[in-house]
């Protein structure tokens, strides 16, 4: 497998890492080997650079829309074709996905709630404009921008407001997915317990849902969500 086609695939694996780290605090035992990973193929990405020579529709767009260069864009968008020949990834390939890089734990629910977050038109598959539009947030955008995307991500139903039930759907989500490998080792009751901390603390005028502004505002008061926001912030 080629070095951007490894990094297409990170790309997905890297917002469930961050998002673990920004919910609970915690990583798994693997995350070293992920920025080794990083590391290592940005070395072979900069010699196929250099071979690149298919160009996807609307490249010029594109980096206007993201914080990508060209020449990354084209490494990532070989990637992705490796990976999805068809140039669309439906919900099963990322289930698959996931399930290769979280084999010890069940990552089926989270890819999915991460994979309507990705398709942000609803269509039933991801585009290579949705997988780096993301991507430029996740690892290059700013503050605001990286939350904006989570909250979109835990707001389930997409009424503009995070509940309690939302909350804890996608963080046993991540639980699950990551399994009997997360450091330290959990008790049963921890989502549950993470949750309820979280949740008291955002919604700040107890009507028990969290808007949007009370996210933002409650993230940025957390210097460990803030200190996981930056992790691998320069790894492209």
């Amino acid at each position: 497998m080629s070095g951007c086609s490894k990094r297409c695939r990170l790309g997905f694996v890297k917002f469930a890492q961050t998002i673990f780290k920004l919910i609970t605090g915690t990583l798994s035992k693997d995350i070293a080997w992920w920025y080794y990973q990083y590391q290592r193929d940005k070395i072979e990405d900069e010699l196929e650079m250099t071979m690149v020579c298919h160009r996807p529709e609307g490249l010029e767009q594109l980096e206007a829309q993201t914080n990508f260069t060209k020449r990354e864009l084209q490494v990532l968008y070989r990637g992705f074709k490796n990976e999805c020949p068809s140039g669309v990834v439906n919900e099963e390939t990322f289930k698959q996905i996931y399930a290769q890089f979280f084999p010890h734990g069940d990552a089926s629910t989270y890819a999915h709630y991460l994979f309507n977050a990705f398709d942000t038109t609803q269509t039933g598959s991801v585009k290579f404009e949705d997988f780096v539009t993301a991507l430029s947030i996740l690892l290059r955008g700013t503050v605001h921008e990286k939350l904006r995307w989570t909250f979109n991500l835990y707001d389930i139903n997409k009424d503009g407001y995070i509940n309690k039930e939302e909350m804890m759907d996608i963080v046993k989500a991540i639980y699950d997915m990551m399994g009997k490998y997360t450091y330290p080792v959990l008790k049963e009751d921890t989502p549950r317990q993470h949750v309820d901390v979280f949740f008291q603390k955002m919604d700040k005028n107890k009507d028990g849902i969290v808007t949007l502004d009370e996210f933002l505002e409650s993230c940025q008061e957390d210097d460990n969500i803030m200190r996981s926001l930056q992790l691998f912030q320069n790894v492209m």
